[in-house]
């Protein structure tokens, strides 16, 4: 089984990926997550075996509010490592000062998260569609995000609120990536017009105002690896996905997440294990059908299962400088064209 194989990572890329002074542990390693964060158990309790290392693990909500966690208790840290930045918050974090210097090599022909973030795991945020809605109405999928401005597609689409949810705030950035500013503010005032609903976060969109789970929208914010997961959980009651994506201009944004040491934190040997383990091989696979991303590293081989979660072959991006400096700003903006 997955777990049960050695989780040691070639020894050229253990001694490139961090450098890290050896510390002795008397506590166990504090790793704060977001609350998509999920392995399995034995894989964990293996890593504990081997490593010598106990983990205590702190689920702190949307990777927007463990961001904030970290920033409102760096005087204190709450944690020694950090999984779950990504790189629409890491300036963000690096601008609080809550991450620690680290030196690794990438690895990878992905996009690094940002400086002092070893990558893990890589995804897309973009629109999925229902795709017995759609057929049952006749209606054409819409090509452009324009598309969904006009009267056919009123009271269709649903969206995670950017200012409380990360697939929300990366769809904004997809948003004014794609379309430039003042566009995609537009865009937004007139998807007000057009009934768009905002609701808290992914959950919400997802699990009670998507309509292949009993809702009434069927379009809705979330991940390019959903299909996938649908098929995964039936538990081979379905061979395709009920639920389809759109890759539409504008309207796709690429997530890398990191592993991070938290400045100010403790367990420093611990800690350079626990990163070399999230880039290990056995989690680089788990990862996929536990958490819903892709392997940061290239040669893992894919589930089967994420056949169904297709990559696009486009997408929109920001400089993470240019999101720590004007993100607030777009949020606050998003927040009074879109709820006031």
């Amino acid at each position: 089984m997955l777990y049960r194989r050695s989780f040691t990572l070639a020894a050229t890329a253990l001694a490139a990926l961090v450098s890290l002074p050896a510390l002795a542990q008397d506590t166990p390693l504090r790793v704060l997550v977001h609350s998509s964060f999920s392995l399995p158990k034995p894989l964990l309790a293996q890593f504990e075996a081997e490593s010598g290392v106990k983990l205590s693990i702190i689920k702190a909500g949307d990777a927007g509010e463990m961001l904030n966690k970290l920033i409102l208790t760096r005087a204190q840290p709450i944690a020694d490592v950090v999984f779950g930045l990504d790189n629409a918050s890491v300036a963000k974090a690096q601008a609080n000062k809550v991450l620690e210097p680290l030196a690794y090599t990438q690895g990878s022909a992905i996009a690094q998260v940002g400086a002092n973030v070893v990558p893990v795991d890589y995804g897309f945020v973009n629109l999925n569609f229902d795709k017995a809605a759609f057929a049952k109405s006749g209606l054409a999928l819409p090509k452009t995000l324009e598309d969904l401005a006009q009267p056919a597609y009123r009271n269709l689409l649903v969206v995670p609120n950017p200012a409380t949810s990360s697939p929300g705030y990366a769809f904004l950035l997809a948003t004014i990536a794609g379309m430039g500013e003042e566009k995609a503010f537009d865009w937004w005032a007139r998807m007000r017009g057009n009934g768009v609903k905002v609701v808290k976060g992914w959950t919400e969109a997802y699990y009670t105002e998507f309509s292949r789970n009993g809702g009434t929208r069927p379009l809705v914010v979330s991940y390019a690896s959903s299909p996938a997961a649908e098929v995964f959980y039936s538990k081979e009651k379905i061979s395709e996905s009920p639920t389809g994506n759109l890759f539409l201009k504008g309207g796709v944004f690429r997530q890398v997440e990191g592993v991070a040491l938290v400045a100010g934190g403790g367990q420093r040997e611990a800690a350079g294990k626990f990163i070399r383990f999230m880039r290990s091989g056995v989690v680089q696979e788990a990862l996929q059908t536990n958490m819903w991303m892709y392997p940061i590293e290239a040669h893992t081989p894919l589930a089967e299962v994420m056949k169904h979660a297709v990559e696009p072959t486009a997408f929109d991006s920001l400089p993470a400088e240019t999101i720590a400096d004007k993100g607030t700003g777009w949020v606050a903006r998003w927040t009074q064209v879109v709820l006031k």
